[in-house]
């Protein structure tokens, strides 16, 4: 039986990580806070804080107490932002976690790796963000390890491939562009290329992959990639297995730069996406062996992910027909 620890604290619980993070962690402890802006309870036990962690206050009093600080965190999709934003949020926050002594877990993204070191993407990918934003998050990284190497701190760095799962509103390209429109009978959108393979990590697995590092004494000091399916679908199989799965046809249109430019001048999200083009005109192929043979856990595969994000969030074109 796995003892039960002291407080931990999700910071950003909001999101589709913190979220599946907080169904994971009653494994490993009775004593969960949720913080967010408006912070909602996803057990019955859990505390929930309101709070604008970017203000230094009020993140000292979202951490206090706590054994253990997850930060799942997501800021606006804007470099502006991110570069003012995320250094000085990691300032304040590896402050308070050597004031504190709690334990930092970090959830990250691949943007700092070289755009050729993306097949396959590992824990020893080339550090050399091709994008601006990619650069704000080799920083922050690097603010976290130096603290680890000096050792005035203990924390880890969890990094997942872009993401998909069952219930995500709005965080997950792949949900805006092939579940959403398939789902309604519209034309699915792939950005760039549809003959590259392109991973994208299970949320629920990240959520039990962070809970089980964060909770094993010696994950601590490393960089992980979470557990992410092997064989990764090219854009084209993906619209196809998620049509195939919800009984429509696989209609899709493919997105160009120049489309993506375009776009960009009415829609900011777009604009911001420009400069992360490179990850679609490649093979984007994550690899996370380091997890699984660490802790033998296995993925869960593309098709059984599909297949629970469909019974979850839509209706097949055959349950539609017989309502």
């Amino acid at each position: 039986m796995i003892q039960k620890k002291d407080m931990q604290t999700i910071i950003g619980s909001g999101g589709a990580i913190g979220k599946e993070l907080a169904k994971a962690l009653p494994r490993y402890t009775n004593k969960i806070r949720l913080v967010s802006r408006k912070p909602k309870k996803v057990n019955s036990t859990d505390e929930i804080l309101a709070a604008d962690v970017l203000n230094k206050n009020d993140l000292e009093k979202a951490v206090r107490g706590s054994e253990i600080v997850y930060v799942t965190l997501g800021l606006p999709y804007s470099y502006k932002i991110w570069k003012e934003k995320w250094p000085e949020f990691i300032q304040n926050l590896l402050v308070i976690c050597e004031q504190e002594k709690f334990k930092l877990v970090f959830f990250d993204n691949i943007y700092m790796y070289d755009e050729n070191s993306l097949n396959p993407a590992s824990e020893k990918s080339k550090i050399h963000p091709p994008s601006k934003k990619g650069q704000v998050r080799a920083k922050i990284a690097q603010m976290i390890m130096e603290k680890i190497e000096k050792g005035t701190i203990k924390a880890l760095i969890a990094r997942s491939a872009d993401f998909y799962g069952p219930s995500i509103k709005d965080t997950s390209i792949l949900t805006e562009t092939a579940f959403k429109p398939l789902s309604q009978g519209k034309t699915a959108n792939w950005l760039v290329n549809d003959s590259f393979k392109h991973s994208f990590t299970y949320t629920p697995d990240a959520g039990k992959a962070t809970a089980l590092l964060g909770n094993t004494k010696k994950a601590y000091g490393q960089v992980w990639h979470l557990p992410t399916a092997k064989n990764p679908l090219t854009g084209k199989e993906w619209v196809e297995q998620i049509a195939k799965r919800m009984h429509v046809k696989p209609k899709y249109r493919i997105v160009s730069k120049f489309m993506v430019k375009i776009i960009g001048l009415f829609v900011p999200v777009m604009r911001e996406s420009f400069e992360m083009l490179y990850q679609y005109d490649r093979d984007y192929v994550f690899d996370s062996s380091k997890f699984e043979n660490e802790f033998d856990f296995e993925p869960t595969s593309y098709k059984a992910g599909i297949d629970e994000i469909i019974k979850c969030d839509y209706k097949t074109k055959a349950d539609r027909k017989s309502h």
